[in-house]
């Protein structure tokens, strides 16, 4: 097969040791700068795209590519053991994985992170080396209605999952839509919810929100803990190895290949980047877990919960990566970012890129291979290293999280107000905590309420305001139908385990 040759050639590229130091050295800046909560892979890349502006076009991607990964692997990290994930394609990961870690386990919860990235991303980097033209075929079925669909069923189906509660679920993904309606309307230029302030302009940052609800938010809701019963529930020291046991390979191993065969789809879709995918390997895990009557989910945590939907952040990068190459389409901020790259050396990304520049597009892909080996190399034994910042005095810690948090939301655009909003989003999550309210639905709305929104807007003014468009294609019927049939089972096990609960 001719691309079998061509990945043959690039690996002979990549495999040059001036080559591979660049991979190592992309593999420890994008872990480095993907861990500090705030900042996250995209930013990985922002700040370290210059890097690669004086090297020769081979050696620069190979290195970016390499960031590109190092990144999502730094994003997990952060998450797992502050609570604060790098990017918002790590939020899935975090609820359980940082359980584990407040349990003991970080250095497993960390080791199961990378090689579920490690598997999502290696098998997702095999499928767009030799069925890349799939990938373009799967892109051009969503029109407008398919993407609203799509973002509903990611709506209602993560708020039924997630939440012990439907009505809380709901409460939460209204929670979402406020936050995502501030700023100016994209379509029509008017102000909405700005209370004429022009910082408001742009919106709230998914960075503020995610930094004020999930770290913010803990660690108010830990200071509160401490005070109320004098320091109960301090964190357990970090023990046990990175690697997985026989049990724990059988434990996780169908989650790994559920998660990849979520991400997949999505890395050729813009709809939010690996958002969507990772929610809802994360609720698909939550669900199979109450059918088993798992009672780690929520509570001391659960290595399928950091399995799946670190297996589907990874994979839907990897197949983004293909929808870039292949079609010239940044389904991620990631992915965007890499354009610039191409850019930079006079080169488009699209249909003719692996015709016309193929002696550095299979080196690439090639390296894409190798950087998630050097990666899985570098993360998986020193995962007990990392897991040893929990040993810090809670205090020191909890007071090191807000400093790196506010830093990370002060870097977006030096702008005190960030800090302000952040607090108070911070606030709102301890209240949530307070009440039992899950955090996912307003994370999943804050990020996918504006691409619905004009979705929607962009496909009734499409059809003069007919609303039947929305129903239109097999696809859309397919997805609502599924949609109504996950609500109705949802339901049923909801009410069962309430009448459970009265028994």
């Amino acid at each position: 097969m001719d691309q079998l040759t061509h990945l043959a050639e690039g690996f002979q590229v990549a495999f040059t040791l001036q080559n591979l130091l660049f991979l190592v050295i992309g593999a420890i800046l994008g872990t480095a700068v993907g861990v500090l909560p705030g900042l996250g892979s995209a930013m990985a890349v922002a700040l370290l795209l210059p890097v690669t502006f004086s090297l020769d076009p081979t050696g620069a991607f190979i290195m970016f590519a390499s960031i590109y990964f190092g990144g999502l692997f730094g994003d997990s990290t952060a998450g797992i053991l502050l609570n604060t994930p790098g990017n918002s394609s790590a939020i899935a990961t975090t609820f359980e994985g940082h359980r584990l870690a407040k349990n003991g386990m970080a250095a497993k919860a960390l080791g199961t992170a990378a090689i579920g990235a490690f598997i999502g991303g290696f098998i997702a980097c095999v499928l767009v080396v030799f069925f890349a033209p799939a990938i373009v075929e799967l892109a051009k079925v969503f029109g407008p209605a398919e993407y609203f669909a799509l973002a509903v069923f990611a709506f209602v189906a993560i708020s039924a999952v997630v939440s012990e509660s439907i009505v809380r679920g709901l409460v939460a993904l209204g929670l979402g839509f406020a936050l995502a309606l501030v700023g100016i309307d994209g379509m029509s230029g008017a102000e909405r919810f700005t209370m004429g302030s022009p910082v408001l302009f742009d919106g709230i940052s998914i960075i503020v929100i995610t930094v004020g609800l999930l770290a913010i938010g803990e660690v108010l809701h830990v200071s509160g803990h401490i005070r109320r019963d004098g320091g109960a529930g301090k964190l357990i020291a970090p023990k046990g190895s990175p690697f997985l046991s026989l049990r724990e390979w059988r434990t996780v191993g169908l989650p790994f290949l559920r998660g990849t065969a979520f991400g997949l789809p999505f890395g050729a879709i813009p709809v939010g980047g690996s958002e969507v995918p990772t929610f809802l390997a994360y609720g698909t895990e939550k669900r199979l877990a109450r059918r088993r009557s798992d009672t780690e989910f929520g509570t001391t945590g659960s290595l399928r919960g950091v399995a799946a939907p670190e297996a589907a952040g990874n994979a839907t990068a990897g197949s983004a990566m293909g929808a870039l190459l292949g079609l010239g389409i940044p389904t991620s901020a990631t992915a965007a970012m890499m354009i610039a790259a191409f850019q930079q050396y006079g080169m488009q990304p699209g249909p003719l890129l692996f015709e016309r520049s193929g002696d550095l597009v299979w080196p690439l892909l090639a390296s894409l291979f190798l950087g998630l080996i050097i990666l899985l190399i570098i993360n998986l034994p020193f995962a007990a290293v990392w897991a040893k910042l929990l040993l810090i005095p809670r205090h020191y810690l909890y007071a090191t999280i807000t400093v790196l948090a506010m830093l990370g939301v002060y870097a977006l655009a030096s702008r005190t107000v960030d800090l302000w909003m952040a607090l108070g989003i911070g606030v709102v999550g301890f209240a949530m905590r307070r009440f039992d309210i899950p955090l996912a639905p307003v994370l999943i709305a804050a990020i996918l309420g504006p691409l619905a929104e004009t979705q929607l807007r962009r496909a009734l003014a499409v059809s003069e305001g007919d609303p039947g468009i929305l129903v239109a294609s097999p696809l859309t019927i397919v997805l609502y139908v599924v949609l109504a049939a996950i609500v109705v089972i949802s339901a049923v096990q909801h009410l069962r385990h309430a009448r459970a609960a009265r028994v």
